[in-house]
Protein backbone atom coordinates (compact mmCIF):
# COMPACT_ATOMS: atom_id res chain seq x y z
CA UNK A 1 0.00 0.00 0.00
CA UNK A 2 2.97 2.04 0.59
CA UNK A 3 4.18 1.92 -2.30
CA UNK A 4 1.10 2.20 -4.64
CA UNK A 5 0.64 5.85 -3.02
CA UNK A 6 4.12 7.12 -3.49
CA UNK A 7 3.78 5.52 -7.27
CA UNK A 8 0.70 8.28 -7.10
CA UNK A 9 2.22 10.51 -6.04
CA UNK A 10 5.33 10.48 -8.09
CA UNK A 11 2.65 10.34 -10.37
CA UNK A 12 1.19 13.53 -9.68
CA UNK A 13 4.53 15.08 -9.62
CA UNK A 14 6.08 14.12 -13.09
CA UNK A 15 2.64 15.70 -14.41
CA UNK A 16 2.95 18.90 -13.18
CA UNK A 17 6.63 18.93 -13.84
CA UNK A 18 6.65 18.03 -17.33
CA UNK A 19 4.81 20.53 -19.32
CA UNK A 20 5.32 18.69 -22.65
CA UNK A 21 2.84 15.97 -20.96
CA UNK A 22 0.15 18.70 -21.55
CA UNK A 23 -0.64 19.70 -25.12
CA UNK A 24 0.69 23.12 -26.43
CA UNK A 25 -2.19 25.94 -26.82
CA UNK A 26 -2.24 28.71 -29.15
CA UNK A 27 -3.69 31.62 -26.63
CA UNK A 28 -1.95 32.44 -24.04
CA UNK A 29 -3.24 31.25 -20.49
CA UNK A 30 -3.35 33.73 -17.57
CA UNK A 31 -3.64 32.59 -13.63
CA UNK A 32 -3.54 35.80 -11.75
CA UNK A 33 -3.82 39.55 -12.20
CA UNK A 34 -6.24 42.07 -14.33
CA UNK A 35 -5.07 40.03 -17.12
CA UNK A 36 -6.30 36.53 -15.91
CA UNK A 37 -8.58 34.48 -18.33
CA UNK A 38 -8.61 31.87 -16.20
CA UNK A 39 -11.42 32.10 -13.48
CA UNK A 40 -10.26 31.77 -9.58
CA UNK A 41 -10.91 28.07 -8.45
CA UNK A 42 -10.41 28.76 -4.93
CA UNK A 43 -9.14 31.23 -2.89
CA UNK A 44 -6.96 29.99 -0.41
CA UNK A 45 -8.42 26.51 1.15
CA UNK A 46 -12.07 26.96 -0.16
CA UNK A 47 -13.84 27.03 -3.41
CA UNK A 48 -15.22 29.58 -5.79
CA UNK A 49 -17.64 29.38 -8.39
CA UNK A 50 -15.40 29.50 -10.67
CA UNK A 51 -14.35 26.63 -12.89
CA UNK A 52 -11.67 25.58 -15.39
CA UNK A 53 -12.51 25.93 -18.80
CA UNK A 54 -13.24 22.76 -20.86
CA UNK A 55 -10.26 20.93 -22.04
CA UNK A 56 -8.21 22.99 -19.65
CA UNK A 57 -5.76 20.59 -17.34
CA UNK A 58 -3.87 22.18 -14.10
CA UNK A 59 -1.25 20.61 -11.99
CA UNK A 60 -0.84 21.73 -8.61
CA UNK A 61 1.49 21.31 -6.15
CA UNK A 62 1.08 23.01 -2.26
CA UNK A 63 4.58 22.99 0.49
CA UNK A 64 3.33 23.37 3.90
CA UNK A 65 5.25 22.90 7.34
CA UNK A 66 6.91 19.99 8.47
CA UNK A 67 7.90 19.14 5.15
CA UNK A 68 4.04 18.11 3.64
CA UNK A 69 3.69 17.96 -0.06
CA UNK A 70 0.25 18.49 -1.87
CA UNK A 71 0.01 17.69 -5.66
CA UNK A 72 -3.29 17.92 -7.39
CA UNK A 73 -4.53 17.75 -10.93
CA UNK A 74 -7.95 19.38 -12.13
CA UNK A 75 -9.86 18.91 -15.30
CA UNK A 76 -12.28 21.07 -17.17
CA UNK A 77 -14.33 18.43 -18.68
CA UNK A 78 -17.45 20.46 -20.05
CA UNK A 79 -17.89 24.55 -19.69
CA UNK A 80 -19.71 24.22 -16.17
CA UNK A 81 -18.21 20.91 -14.85
CA UNK A 82 -14.31 20.22 -13.15
CA UNK A 83 -12.80 17.52 -11.46
CA UNK A 84 -9.37 16.83 -10.32
CA UNK A 85 -7.74 14.53 -8.15
CA UNK A 86 -5.06 15.07 -5.03
CA UNK A 87 -2.35 13.32 -2.79
CA UNK A 88 0.02 14.20 -1.22
CA UNK A 89 1.45 13.88 2.85
CA UNK A 90 3.38 15.17 6.02
CA UNK A 91 7.52 14.77 6.26
CA UNK A 92 8.52 13.97 2.05
CA UNK A 93 10.78 16.84 2.78
CA UNK A 94 13.50 16.88 5.05
CA UNK A 95 14.30 13.81 7.53
CA UNK A 96 11.17 13.44 9.14
CA UNK A 97 9.63 10.41 8.61
CA UNK A 98 7.12 10.11 5.83
CA UNK A 99 3.47 9.77 6.80
CA UNK A 100 1.35 9.84 3.35
CA UNK A 101 -2.34 10.55 3.59
CA UNK A 102 -4.79 8.18 4.14
CA UNK A 103 -6.17 8.18 0.55
CA UNK A 104 -6.58 10.60 -2.83
CA UNK A 105 -8.40 13.63 -2.27
CA UNK A 106 -10.87 13.79 -5.09
CA UNK A 107 -13.24 16.86 -6.07
CA UNK A 108 -16.00 17.83 -8.46
CA UNK A 109 -17.25 20.91 -9.31
CA UNK A 110 -20.50 21.98 -11.39
CA UNK A 111 -21.55 25.37 -11.57
CA UNK A 112 -25.55 25.20 -12.08
CA UNK A 113 -25.63 29.33 -12.23
CA UNK A 114 -23.68 31.95 -14.47
CA UNK A 115 -22.81 35.10 -13.32
CA UNK A 116 -24.51 37.93 -14.84
CA UNK A 117 -24.72 41.77 -14.58
CA UNK A 118 -27.44 41.69 -11.62
CA UNK A 119 -26.37 38.20 -10.30
CA UNK A 120 -23.67 35.98 -8.92
CA UNK A 121 -22.56 32.42 -10.19
CA UNK A 122 -23.49 29.46 -7.99
CA UNK A 123 -21.59 26.36 -8.08
CA UNK A 124 -22.32 23.32 -6.04
CA UNK A 125 -19.44 20.41 -5.29
CA UNK A 126 -17.61 17.72 -3.46
CA UNK A 127 -13.65 18.03 -2.49
CA UNK A 128 -12.75 15.38 0.29
CA UNK A 129 -9.08 17.04 0.20
CA UNK A 130 -8.32 18.45 3.35
CA UNK A 131 -5.31 20.82 3.51
CA UNK A 132 -1.98 20.18 5.89
CA UNK A 133 -1.30 17.52 7.67
CA UNK A 134 -3.40 14.45 8.34
CA UNK A 135 -4.02 13.27 11.48
CA UNK A 136 -5.17 9.45 12.29
CA UNK A 137 -6.10 9.84 15.84
CA UNK A 138 -9.14 12.06 15.18
CA UNK A 139 -9.29 10.74 11.33
CA UNK A 140 -8.85 14.17 9.88
CA UNK A 141 -6.94 16.67 8.22
CA UNK A 142 -5.23 19.60 10.29
CA UNK A 143 -7.86 21.82 7.84
CA UNK A 144 -10.99 19.85 7.17
CA UNK A 145 -11.85 19.11 4.10
CA UNK A 146 -14.83 21.22 2.43
CA UNK A 147 -16.75 17.97 1.97
CA UNK A 148 -20.05 18.92 0.01
CA UNK A 149 -20.78 22.28 -0.42
CA UNK A 150 -22.70 25.09 -2.22
CA UNK A 151 -20.97 28.66 -3.42
CA UNK A 152 -21.78 32.14 -5.06
CA UNK A 153 -18.78 34.54 -6.27
CA UNK A 154 -19.56 37.46 -7.96
CA UNK A 155 -17.09 40.14 -9.80
CA UNK A 156 -16.92 43.88 -10.07
CA UNK A 157 -14.59 46.16 -11.63
CA UNK A 158 -12.46 48.64 -9.01
CA UNK A 159 -9.32 49.43 -10.44
CA UNK A 160 -9.08 46.20 -12.12
CA UNK A 161 -11.21 43.21 -10.43
CA UNK A 162 -12.62 42.70 -7.12
CA UNK A 163 -14.17 38.99 -6.75
CA UNK A 164 -16.29 37.96 -3.30
CA UNK A 165 -17.39 34.85 -2.60
CA UNK A 166 -19.08 33.23 0.09
CA UNK A 167 -20.72 29.54 0.94
CA UNK A 168 -21.72 26.72 3.04
CA UNK A 169 -20.17 23.30 3.16
CA UNK A 170 -20.37 19.98 5.78
CA UNK A 171 -17.40 18.25 5.72
CA UNK A 172 -17.29 14.40 6.12
CA UNK A 173 -14.54 14.73 8.49
CA UNK A 174 -17.24 14.60 11.83
CA UNK A 175 -15.65 12.65 15.00
CA UNK A 176 -14.43 15.37 17.34
CA UNK A 177 -17.45 18.35 15.23
CA UNK A 178 -20.52 17.38 13.49
CA UNK A 179 -21.92 21.01 12.27
CA UNK A 180 -21.77 22.50 8.98
CA UNK A 181 -19.70 25.34 8.13
CA UNK A 182 -19.51 28.47 6.50
CA UNK A 183 -16.32 30.39 4.36
CA UNK A 184 -15.94 34.00 3.08
CA UNK A 185 -13.20 34.77 0.29
CA UNK A 186 -12.12 38.03 -1.43
CA UNK A 187 -9.60 38.14 -4.37
CA UNK A 188 -8.39 41.93 -5.65
CA UNK A 189 -6.34 42.24 -8.54
CA UNK A 190 -2.91 44.30 -8.35
CA UNK A 191 -1.34 45.05 -11.67
CA UNK A 192 -2.16 42.94 -14.82
CA UNK A 193 -0.33 39.71 -12.98
CA UNK A 194 -0.71 39.78 -9.54
CA UNK A 195 -3.81 39.09 -7.19
CA UNK A 196 -4.26 39.22 -3.40
CA UNK A 197 -6.54 36.89 -1.91
CA UNK A 198 -8.30 36.73 1.38
CA UNK A 199 -10.47 33.88 3.57
CA UNK A 200 -12.24 33.41 6.04
CA UNK A 201 -13.34 29.98 7.62
CA UNK A 202 -15.74 30.12 10.26
CA UNK A 203 -14.57 27.24 11.45
CA UNK A 204 -17.95 26.37 12.94
CA UNK A 205 -17.34 22.33 12.41
CA UNK A 206 -14.16 22.58 14.22
CA UNK A 207 -15.03 24.38 17.68
CA UNK A 208 -16.12 21.92 20.09
CA UNK A 209 -14.02 20.54 23.08
CA UNK A 210 -12.65 17.40 21.23
CA UNK A 211 -11.57 20.00 18.58
CA UNK A 212 -8.42 21.82 17.13
CA UNK A 213 -9.74 25.02 16.77
CA UNK A 214 -10.69 27.67 19.67
CA UNK A 215 -14.08 29.02 17.97
CA UNK A 216 -11.84 32.42 16.43
CA UNK A 217 -12.36 30.56 12.96
CA UNK A 218 -9.43 30.36 10.71
CA UNK A 219 -8.51 33.87 8.95
CA UNK A 220 -5.80 33.42 6.03
CA UNK A 221 -4.01 36.07 3.27
CA UNK A 222 -2.34 35.39 0.52
CA UNK A 223 -0.89 36.52 -3.27
CA UNK A 224 -0.54 34.57 -6.51
CA UNK A 225 1.89 35.99 -9.07
CA UNK A 226 1.34 34.86 -12.72
CA UNK A 227 5.16 34.62 -13.81
CA UNK A 228 4.91 33.21 -17.32
CA UNK A 229 2.48 31.92 -19.95
CA UNK A 230 0.03 28.84 -18.10
CA UNK A 231 2.38 29.60 -14.93
CA UNK A 232 1.79 31.01 -11.36
CA UNK A 233 3.30 31.23 -8.23
CA UNK A 234 1.51 31.57 -4.75
CA UNK A 235 2.63 32.07 -1.07
CA UNK A 236 -0.08 32.21 1.57
CA UNK A 237 -0.47 32.93 5.45
CA UNK A 238 -2.74 31.37 7.72
CA UNK A 239 -4.43 30.75 10.31
CA UNK A 240 -3.49 34.20 11.32
CA UNK A 241 -6.07 34.62 14.02
CA UNK A 242 -4.33 31.88 16.22
CA UNK A 243 -7.44 29.41 16.26
CA UNK A 244 -5.13 26.38 16.78
CA UNK A 245 -2.88 27.05 20.02
CA UNK A 246 0.29 25.99 18.14
CA UNK A 247 3.37 27.50 16.78
CA UNK A 248 4.23 31.01 17.44
CA UNK A 249 3.34 32.65 14.01
CA UNK A 250 1.08 31.60 11.06
CA UNK A 251 1.54 28.80 9.17
CA UNK A 252 3.23 29.23 5.64
CA UNK A 253 2.44 27.96 1.99
CA UNK A 254 3.63 27.50 -1.13
CA UNK A 255 2.14 27.00 -3.90
CA UNK A 256 2.69 26.34 -7.69
CA UNK A 257 0.60 26.25 -10.38
CA UNK A 258 0.56 25.15 -14.09
CA UNK A 259 -2.01 24.99 -16.34
CA UNK A 260 -2.62 24.12 -20.54
CA UNK A 261 -5.47 23.88 -22.81
CA UNK A 262 -5.91 20.78 -24.95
Amino acid sequence: MKSLRLSLLVLLVLQFSDPHAICQTASPIRLAGREANIEPRSTIDFPTAGVLRKSTLSSAVEFFQDGGVLVSLSYGVFTRLSIGISYGGGGILGSSDVSFNKAPGVNLKWRIVDETVRTAAIAIGFDSQGRESYIDSTKRYSIKSPGFFIVASKNYSLLGYLSIHGGLNYSLERNDDRDPNGFLGVEKTLGPAVSFLGEYNLGTNDDSRRSLGRGRGYLNVGLRWALADGFVIGFDLKDLLKNRARGSFSNRILKLEYARAF
